[in-house]
């Protein structure tokens, strides 16, 4: 019961009771070529692997593996070394570890040096880093306005 408890505890699920920060190990994972790090909140540690749906208000952080969809109203974080396999609806994405899928955020998408994504994006502002990869379909969306740019692999 202790391990369900701390798993629910973990995801802010356990009814106010307290919610497990990710210890300095695992923010700092990937920190080593000049990633930043994870604010605290609530997300997957760099030693976990998590399959299904995660949504509500406020930001998610992955610095381990996540599969499945990712709705939240704030910002997804995924941190160098981190894999992601999921659409991602949020106000805003950064990237720093690999992510395949379908993405979209109102605000802004951010891909940093470390960044490798695989899929179609759809945003207000779009920015990759020298050294990041993007493959797939960007929609650049402002005032009602769509406009595709096709990337390349390597660009």
């Amino acid at each position: 019961m202790g391990v369900v408890r701390s798993a629910l505890g973990y995801f802010g699920l356990n009814g106010g009771e307290h919610v497990r920060r990710a210890d300095p190990v695992e923010r700092g994972a990937g920190t080593a070529r000049g990633a930043r790090t994870a604010p605290d909140g609530p997300g997957i540690g760099a030693r976990l692997v998590l399959r299904g749906e995660v949504s509500g208000e406020g930001d998610f952080h992955v610095l381990g593996k996540f599969e499945g969809e990712i709705n939240v109203t704030g910002k997804v974080f995924v941190a160098e070394g981190a894999q992601v396999d999921a659409n991602i609806n949020a106000a805003a994405i950064q990237i720093g570890g690999i992510v395949r899928g379908n993405l979209s955020a109102s605000t802004r998408v951010e891909i940093l040096p470390s960044g490798v994504l695989t899929g179609t994006l759809k945003t207000g502002s779009f920015s990759a880093a020298d050294g990041a990869s993007v493959k797939g379909e960007i929609w650049v969306e402002r005032a009602g306005l769509a406009r595709p740019v096709e990337l390349r692999s390597g660009t």
